[in-house]
């Protein structure tokens, strides 16, 4: 079992259904509706994003220390959002990163490096050392040296300086593909980005039962209050 904290919309947002249409299955339920999916049933295209959910990372994934519980991660996120300030995001869009598109700021963020900075190390102490199973699957990347540190530090490359803010819509993607790809994706998230300017107002537990399975949305925790909503829809 996995462990991740993530922003994400809300289940009911109209950017968390367009999203969920595109990668073919919801965070926030069960249910995997890939034959319908907006990518056109491309499922390779959206395989990797599929499994984790649409979101942006703020802790990566984590197994617990063996010490920890569930139980005491929940406090410890409820505390951590119940005493940071809503974070602003603005609008966002579509926008290649490498070989892959995915959701990002269009004007500068300095709040969001430092409210996903306090997450990583603030919870750091409920994460399990990597093993080297997953220190070797994260290596075969093209990473840094201060990225290779990050990762064996806090086991994620892109932490502190090296954080974007990011929601995921596609795996790599062929060079000669990503006019039309990126063509697609505006055509289909832009009516919904330009209504709106964004912000970080919750944090979300995701869950991953088995190596392998889906991560789902469990509990979101809303910054400045104690009260946990429940992340089901």
């Amino acid at each position: 079992m996995r462990y991740a904290l993530y922003y994400t919309t809300p289940p009911d947002h109209a950017l968390t259904r367009v999203a969920s249409r595109w990668l073919g299955r919801s965070a926030f339920s069960h249910n995997c509706d890939q034959s319908s999916q907006a990518s056109g049933g491309d499922q390779a295209l959206t395989a990797e994003p599929r499994r984790y959910g649409f979101h942006a990372t703020i802790k990566a994934p984590f197994r617990l220390r063996e010490d920890r519980t569930a139980k005491e991660l929940e406090a410890a996120v409820g505390s951590f959002c119940a005493n940071r300030p809503i974070c602003p995001i603005g609008p966002l869009s579509v926008a290649r990163i490498g070989n892959f598109f995915a959701l990002v700021p269009s004007t500068r963020t300095p709040f969001l490096g430092g409210l996903a900075s306090r997450a990583v190390a603030d919870l750091d102490e409920f994460r399990a050392p990597m093993n080297e199973a997953e220190l070797q699957r994260r290596l075969r990347f093209d990473l840094d040296d201060v990225e290779i540190t990050n990762l064996v530090r806090w086991g994620y490359p892109y932490v502190f300086d090296r954080f974007r803010f990011h929601m995921t819509l596609t795996g790599p993607v062929q060079a000669s593909r990503r006019e039309a790809v990126g063509g697609q994706l505006k055509a289909m998230f832009d009516p919904v980005l330009l209504a709106e300017d964004l912000h970080i107002d919750a944090l979300t537990l995701f869950v991953q039962d088995n190596p392998g399975g889906d991560f789902l949305a469990q509990t979101r925790f809303p910054l400045w209050t104690r009260e946990p909503m429940k992340a089901t829809g």
